[in-house]
């Protein structure tokens, strides 16, 4: 029986778990649901997790929530390619990646996407504002990591690339959407303001599978 994975369209924790399933070249039977149905609160969804949230894998019998429980499971089960590294010292450079990502970087960059994705510019222009210095700080972070470096940790890409990746994504969409050129972000086009975030997104990119992995409202608009 195949791995099964219930996910919504633009979750950044849902796209983590579809690039790990991709890179691994592991199959997977695909429920995609529709947030705005709350279809991820349907009956189904909170007999596996009872907070409601996506993604959710089911693998036969065992169920699992939480992206980066989700990506551990994958990792012990479908070792090859092995996403959080291949020494001691990798992993626990992947993990403390993966926590600033959570603890410091995602809520910085949450704080300038948000109000623009959820149409939210005007009520929201001067906490918007008032939280662009740290994004960028964050941004610039992101970008020292990448010095001299082809993924964050190790030779390969690595459940540290996999956690960052969707939130760079869902900068750029955020910031080239109307009313977003209002901010002085500096941010966009990434490839001149950050070039190393740029070439590291293209190589996450051109992995085998990406394209199956992009979220499939964004190609809508």
């Amino acid at each position: 029986m195949a791995i099964e994975v219930f996910w919504g369209s633009g979750g950044g924790p849902a796209w983590r778990v579809l690039l790990t399933l991709a890179i691994k070249g592991v199959p997977y039977e695909s429920h995609l649901l529709s947030f705005a149905k709350r279809e991820h609160k349907s009956l189904e969804i909170l007999a596996m997790t009872v907070r409601g949230k996506l993604p959710v894998l089911r693998d036969g019998s065992y169920t699992l929530y939480e992206s980066l429980a989700i990506l551990t499971y994958l990792d012990r089960k479908h070792p090859t390619p092995p996403i959080f590294g291949t020494t001691p010292e990798d992993a626990g450079t992947i993990m403390r990646m993966i926590m600033e990502h959570e603890c410091y970087g995602a809520p910085a960059f949450s704080a300038v996407t948000r109000p623009i994705l959820f149409g939210k510019i005007e009520e929201q222009r001067d906490q918007v504002t008032a939280a662009l210095p740290l994004f960028r700080d964050e941004l610039k972070r992101i970008e020292e990591e990448l010095e001299n470096r082809t993924w964050f940790v190790g030779d390969t890409v690595s459940a540290a690339d996999i956690f960052v990746f969707p939130m760079i994504k869902m900068i750029e969409r955020s910031l080239a959407k109307p009313g977003a050129e209002t901010f002085a972000h500096d941010v966009l086009p990434l490839r001149d303001s950050f070039p190393k975030i740029a070439a590291w997104v293209a190589r996450i990119e051109a992995l085998p599978g990406y394209e199956a992995t992009y979220p499939p409202h964004w190609r809508e608009g």
